[in-house]
């Protein structure tokens, strides 16, 4: 499986930016996707993650209610809607993937296989 994170920038504080997560993989509906993001000095911290028809989406705190988090197995995309994004936002962000037929975690970076090569999003105040 094969990862693509498109759709970061630079955007002002209060503004919106939507990430999208493309998937090379034939079966994308096998697999869980999940968000993550890592601030310079930080360690990796889960945002947000969809289960793999869609029907569950998970949310750190610190997101819920300002990200939207959907996926189109049609189009073998996830994506990552922010709103009223703030300096605390700006971070690489990074999809993973994991198979539906194992695990139970989606908040733990090391319950997922397979990840992207990142987008950086920074957000000015």
């Amino acid at each position: 499986v094969q990862l693509q994170a498109s759709g970061g920038g630079l955007v002002q504080a209060g503004g919106s930016l939507r990430l999208s997560c493309a998937a090379s993989v034939r079966t994308f509906s096998w697999y869980h996707v999940g968000w993550f993001r890592q601030a310079p000095g930080k360690e990796r911290e889960f945002v947000a993650a969809i289960s793999w028809s869609g029907g569950s989406t998970y949310y750190a705190d610190s997101v819920k209610g300002h990200f939207t988090i959907s996926r189109d197995n049609a189009k073998n995309t996830v994506y990552l809607q922010m709103n009223s994004l703030t300096s605390e936002d700006t971070a690489v962000y990074y999809c993973a993937a994991r198979s539906r037929y194992g695990g139970s975690s989606y908040s733990r970076w090391d319950a997922y296989d397979y990840w992207g090569q990142g987008t950086q999003v920074t957000v000015s105040s």
